[in-house]
């Protein structure tokens, strides 16, 4: 019979053993789960496990496709990537750093303007491109760099939460969120969705007390 690998948090689905302790009975086939069966580590739907091969096949290397960008990063996006420095600095201690990174992310967010027509469409597509585009293409630059190479896998995994919660968002709308909490690790930005955070983040393997709860949305 086959496993499944969750390419988020690595979790194994064995088709002999199955999930019993979630009414999987040993034997289930991957394609007899349910449509709406769920990753019992991180939540991932589906869409976020790959076959897992007995042997690895010889494959011929190829450069990947370098990340094209067409425009100049908007306020908002700076904003981000700011705020994302802050934490790692205050992650790594660097205090003054951290605060000169959230300054700039405040200044940059007040010059950002409301995002026009957003549509969960354009962002997976965006989603879509970093996955299959920027992520090989950061691994080939990045693979003699140990710190950077563990960013990439974190960040990598995040973001294929981030896809399967968009899918999932898309099939069940609103419903998604009802009688729930949103919670995300200040430590690597998992999204989890659920009645309370993980014991354990699946990504980085920091405890619960490092989750976030995000209460509301602002209108």
């Amino acid at each position: 019979m086959k496993q499944y690998v969750c390419s988020v948090c690595s979790y194994i689905y064995d088709e002999s053993k199955g999930t019993p302790e979630a009414g999987i009975a040993p034997g289930t086939r991957w394609e007899d789960l349910p449509d709406d069966w769920k990753c019992p580590w991180c939540s991932a739907g589906k869409k976020s496990f790959i076959e897992k091969k007995s042997s690895v096949e010889p494959s011929v290397p190829q450069t990947p496709e370098k990340p094209h960008v067409e425009k100049e990063l908007s306020p908002m996006e700076m904003s981000i990537i700011c705020s994302n420095l802050a934490r790692g600095c205050e992650k790594q201690y660097f205090m003054q750093q951290s605060e000169a990174f959230h300054r700039l992310a405040e200044f940059f967010r007040g010059k950002a303007e409301p995002v026009k027509q957003p549509s969960m469409d354009k962002l997976l597509q965006v989603v879509n491109r970093d996955l299959s585009v920027g992520y090989p293409y950061g691994y080939s630059v990045s693979s003699a760099d140990r710190g950077a190479l563990r960013c990439q896998v974190w960040s990598e995994k995040v973001t294929r939460m981030l896809q399967s919660l968009l899918d999932r968002y898309q099939q069940e709308g609103e419903k998604m969120l009802e009688n729930t909490g949103v919670y995300v690790c200040t430590v690597c930005g998992f999204v989890y969705v659920g009645d309370y955070a993980p014991d354990i983040c699946p990504v980085c393997k920091v405890p619960a007390w490092k989750f976030e709860k995000v209460e509301g949305r602002k209108e």
